[in-house]
């Protein structure tokens, strides 16, 4: 995993920095910001909602009603997302969709402060707060995309997998410290406003508009045929569906070691101290992850970032082993660490590769598969443990988790997928196999590489 700055031996040139980006790119410059408020409200809402639930009802239960109608409605409307993400303007969808999720934690935090709540307002409230989400989540790309050219996009994603990364460190203690110290109804009304001022920054781009696909001017496809065409952009690139399958794979078995791992931590490993010493540390790690990802371009960026996910099974088998409590911790950091290398990697090949006309299509397929698979572990993962003991289904997930993730090596699309890079006239080159950059979905065969034009302007796990 070399950074490779030696262009005359095949590397590919470093990245700009993410500093340049902000500061001469206005319109990336306003929607960062805006995109920071908005992850900001995304990490304090569910450890502020759970705590708010909590302190309404004292049930597990209820929580587990309010978490699952968000969650519900998200993967029921992603694939639609997607399609409304290709069809329309997305600075448009990415702004309603803020101002729909203000005017939801706004709701619930006037519920809160009340003094009687209803937690079927609250779960009516997140439900469309989670739709709000599956809109929202497919627009990312193409926004990107449409406001960074291609040699400016890794340093673009680095930015923004750095803020995600510091809101997940820091969000469920500013979660904490707000429903102490003001309570929690006032606690969503100050994410009500992140998501106020996310939608006014959004509203001051200026998005250059994504040219008429060829074929598809002067008439409206059917929605039908628009979720088809979406999934063959999926399944026609061998890297992106195995790489999918990496993905929901690595969401399964968080699944299982965040249901199992706080138990084990608790009655094997030392107690309570352990677990939420392993979750800071894997914090950091995402942390320093995104980081490195800033600085290194490697040269099969598939292949490294997946190999990076498959370490996920070093603190599955450690905590089934029951294994020293700092050799868990620290295998779980370097475990996140590879997630937060992934995420800018992955979103920056995703949109060198994909044509502009299917990639929000294409990105809610990658958002479904993935946050589907998380249900999946929630309820295997106990299961399992009552039949088997919790060592059971924490083996099995890390030998699912280090087999599919490893196991993409094995596939000509990973291996060979590079990314393009800028010549000193502006062109776009490529040293391997990549997909074609054309606008139309279907136009060139998916390994044969780029064409030489440049880069078009047009989430996971």
């Amino acid at each position: 995993m070399s950074p490779g700055t030696d262009s005359a031996k095949g590397a590919l040139p470093r990245p700009p920095r993410a500093s340049h980006l902000l500061r001469h790119n206005r319109p990336f410059r306003l929607f960062f910001t805006g995109r920071s408020l908005s992850l900001i409200g995304d990490a304090v809402i569910p450890a502020a909602l759970a705590l708010a639930v909590l302190r309404v009802t004292g049930s597990a239960s209820a929580l587990a009603l309010v978490l699952g109608c968000a969650m519900g409605t998200r993967l029921l409307l992603l694939p639609l997302g997607g399609v409304l993400g290709d069809r329309f303007d997305a600075r448009k969808i990415a702004l309603t969709t803020d101002l729909v999720r203000c005017a939801t934690q706004l709701f619930v935090g006037v519920q809160l402060l009340s003094g009687s709540p209803e937690l079927w307002h609250m779960a009516a409230a997140e439900a469309v707060s989670g739709a709000a989400t599956a809109f929202a989540l497919p627009t990312l790309p193409t926004l990107v995309t449409a406001m960074v050219d291609g040699e400016d996009r890794h340093a673009a994603n680095s930015a923004l997998g750095v803020v995600r990364s510091g809101t997940r460190v820091g969000g469920p203690a500013l979660a904490g410290a707000l429903v102490l110290v003001a309570g929690p109804g006032l606690a969503f009304l100050l994410q009500g406003l992140c998501f106020a001022a996310s939608a006014c920054l959004l509203s001051a781009v200026r998005v250059p508009p994504r040219r008429a696909e060829p074929g598809r001017s002067g008439h409206r496809r059917s929605l039908r045929k628009d979720l088809v065409e979406g999934w063959h952009e999926v399944r026609s690139r061998d890297w992106y569906w195995t790489s999918l399958l990496a993905h929901a794979a690595w969401n399964g078995a968080a699944a299982v070691l965040m249901t199992l791992g706080p138990v084990l931590a608790v009655q094997e490993l030392g107690g309570e101290g352990v677990w939420v010493a392993m979750l800071q540390t894997g914090a950091v790690g995402l942390l320093l992850g995104s980081l490195l990802a800033g600085r290194a371009h490697p040269r099969r960026p598939i292949l490294t970032a997946n190999l990076g996910l498959a370490t996920y099974a070093l603190p599955l088998v450690l905590l089934a082993a029951a294994a020293p409590a700092p050799a868990v911790i620290a295998a779980y950091g370097v475990a996140q660490a590879g997630l937060g290398f992934l995420s800018p990697v992955w979103e920056t090949s995703v949109q060198s590769a994909i044509p502009s006309g299917v990639l929000a299509r294409v990105t809610s397929y990658d958002w479904l598969l993935s946050m589907a698979a998380m249900p999946l572990g929630y309820v295997l993962g106990p299961l399992a443990a009552d039949a088997w003991g919790p060592a059971a289904p924490l083996y099995a997930a890390a030998l699912a988790v280090g087999v599919v993730c490893a196991g993409t090596a094995a596939v000509p699309g990973v291996r060979d997928f590079r990314l393009p890079s800028v010549t000193p006239t502006g062109a776009t080159a490529c040293d391997g196999p990549s997909d074609s950059k054309a606008d139309g979905p279907s136009e060139a065969d998916p390994h044969t590489g780029p064409d030489a034009a440049p880069l078009e302007t047009a989430p996971r796990p």
